[in-house]
């Protein structure tokens, strides 16, 4: 069979429909903005290892997630980065219609594959509203992630829930659970319920066809910051859905505080809610204590994370890692050394990566930290240089300090630019001395790869708790980079202190917990990373203490097990195994 074959196949055969409003596919693809969509496409890479039946929902999001410009003083500019789905991918091979503003609004998707390490299928259906006969504006609605006002904000979500929901039938595709990826998709719950009255007016839905709703419908909250969960405006919402879904709303818990709350709508309409670590899970039950949370720590996916010589490592002593991620356990078989000399491989593409971008060139026995991610102001990026002389001071102990930074921040996010620009300020402040600065622009799935295995140390300072989960850490102990952190998201979990890597302590304040952060790194960090030995074995205790575990295989079992409630036994492998070539599977680290 062709892989078109085995792709038309898998669709009609999903059970679990899985929303997101963005999903990381390949370095070529610009439908991403960070950690959420990253999550989402490694989900998907291991429902697709594992035989998972389902099929993904996202947008098209033509215009891309920008491109980054820094200036010699850290001043963001912003590009699109537009991709054209008629030249890379097939179409779905349907047009359905939607009602919003008032007006019935055309959708077609285009298809993208997932194929597995057996050779199953996951497509991802990308929607797209440049349509003939959609007038210009609706056109733009799968233009721009995260982009434009509150307005083409809601229109992007109706887009995606009630879009999806419609283009899934469709095609013909009945699964028996919907997976929300964040409130974005919470519209989609809107979409079955007017399934189900089929034609009745939604006022007359009633607490047993709410409950039908619910029981298909599961959710995955990721953030603890108030602010982070979508609300839009009264009018907004009868202007765009129109009085009888806003009734809905109103009648069943989806108003709060006034607003059209797209969390309360998730939690509403819900059999199953889980946050994304064991603290965030907590801190989202006291957010809302009126529905059960639950908590599924996040994963990475280990063969598209793990580098091209850690990878080597593996495949010559790790038998079935790619397909059993639990087989990284056997780490422990593996001498350090050999583990050493793989990072050390990792480490000169990371230095050749930045003399090829910056023309900076690093020193490969200069203790490496890493600090990459969106640039929010509550990861803190500059809480390394809240006393500079101190860590000057380390630095001339430990024979000198390197640090690569990379991150972007969202285009109307004045103080996350101006982060970059404290960041940015303070490397020149440094320069002529033992420590070395660099910043990266345009952060991406590619260099994110090059970044976390090629660095000697993994360093996270959010302030708490706002840090759900947190994955570009894992990626890290994936490769053998221990972590050097705040004890938030899944850091909590994964910290084994001076064996996985370190915790930087709580504090009162941010001089506190930078306190902190120079006592580890000068009489922990700086001595275990001098004794090469010593260092090597932390590297092992990594991957095979965090990396066994922090990945998205073990996610996925759980999210099957305790969230889809599928059946193991209906998990098989593809029966008709698609050969798996640069055209059919995609990493970042071979891009």
């Amino acid at each position: 069979m062709t892989l078109q074959d085995v792709a038309a196949e898998a669709l009609r055969n999903s059970r679990v429909a899985y929303f997101s409003m963005e999903i990381a596919l390949e370095v070529g693809l610009p439908t991403y903005s960070g950690g959420l969509g990253v999550l989402a496409g490694d989900t998907l890479r291991s429902a697709a290892d594992m035989g998972v039946p389902m099929v993904a929902v996202t947008l098209a999001h033509r215009k891309g997630y920008f491109r980054q410009m820094l200036d010699s003083g850290g001043r963001q500019t912003e590009a699109p980065m537009p991709w054209s789905p008629e030249d890379r991918l097939p179409p779905a091979g349907a047009v359905t219609a939607i009602t919003v503003q008032n007006r019935e609004l055309l959708v077609r998707a285009w298809r993208y594959d997932i194929v597995g390490v057996t050779g199953h299928v996951i497509p991802v259906l990308m929607l797209d509203t440049d349509v003939e006969p959609n007038d210009s504006w609706d056109r733009t609605f799968t233009d721009t992630l995260y982009g434009g006002d509150n307005y083409y904000r809601l229109c992007q979500e109706a887009v995606l829930g009630l879009g999806g929901i419609a283009m899934l039938h469709a095609l013909g595709v009945q699964p028996e659970v919907f997976h929300m990826n964040e409130g974005h998709a919470a519209l989609l719950t809107t979409a079955l319920l007017e399934a189900r009255l089929n034609g009745r007016p939604l006022h007359t839905a009633t607490d047993e066809d709410v409950e039908a709703v619910k029981q298909q419908c599961v959710f995955t909250t990721h953030t603890p910051v108030p602010a982070g969960h979508d609300r839009f405006g009264y009018d907004q919402m009868l202007a765009i859905l129109g009085q009888e879904r806003s009734g809905l709303y109103s009648r069943f818990g989806g108003i709060h505080d006034g607003l059209l709350n797209m969390t309360y709508v998730a939690l509403r309409f819900s059999r199953y809610v889980n946050g994304v670590a064991m603290q965030h899970g907590k801190v989202s039950q006291q957010m809302f204590p009126d529905t059960p949370i639950h908590y599924i720590t996040n994963g990475v996916h280990a063969g598209t994370w793990v580098s091209p010589a850690m990878a080597d490592l593996f495949d010559r002593k790790l038998d079935g890692w790619r397909a059993d991620n639990y087989a990284l356990r056997g780490i422990y078989g593996v001498e350090p050394q050999e583990i050493a000399a793989a990072h050390a491989l990792n480490k000169q593409r990371l230095i050749e990566t930045v003399k090829e971008r910056t023309g900076v060139i690093l020193h490969e026995n200069v203790l490496t930290l890493g600090f990459a991610r969106r640039a929010a102001t509550y990861k803190r990026a500059t809480l390394l240089f809240e006393d500079t002389q101190r860590l000057l001071h380390i630095a001339e102990a430990m024979g000198g300090l390197q640090i690569v930074y990379a991150g972007k921040a969202h285009p109307a996010d004045a103080p996350g630019k101006a982060l970059i620009h404290e960041v940015i300020s303070a490397a020149h402040g440094l320069k002529q001395s033992l420590i070395h600065v660099v910043y990266l622009e345009n952060y991406d799935m590619n260099l994110g790869a090059v970044l976390t295995s090629g660095v000697d140390i993994w360093l996270n300072t959010p302030r708490r708790p706002y840090e759900a989960s947190g994955t570009s850490g894992m990626k890290a102990t994936l490769n053998g980079v221990p972590n050097l952190s705040i004890l938030d998201g899944w850091w909590i979990e994964g910290c084994a202190e001076g064996s996985t890597g370190w915790a930087i302590e709580d504090g009162a304040n941010d001089e506190e917990e930078a306190a902190s952060l120079y006592e580890k790194l000068e009489k922990a960090v700086g001595p275990a990373f001098a004794d090469k030995q010593k260092w090597a074995k932390i590297m092992q205790h990594a991957i095979g203490l965090n990396g066994a575990f922090f990945n998205t295989q073990r996610m996925v079992d759980q999210y099957i097990c305790r969230s889809y409630r599928l059946e193991r036994a209906t998990m098989q492998p593809a029966n008709h195994v698609v050969p798996i070539t640069e055209d059919t599977l995609v990493s970042p680290t071979s891009v």
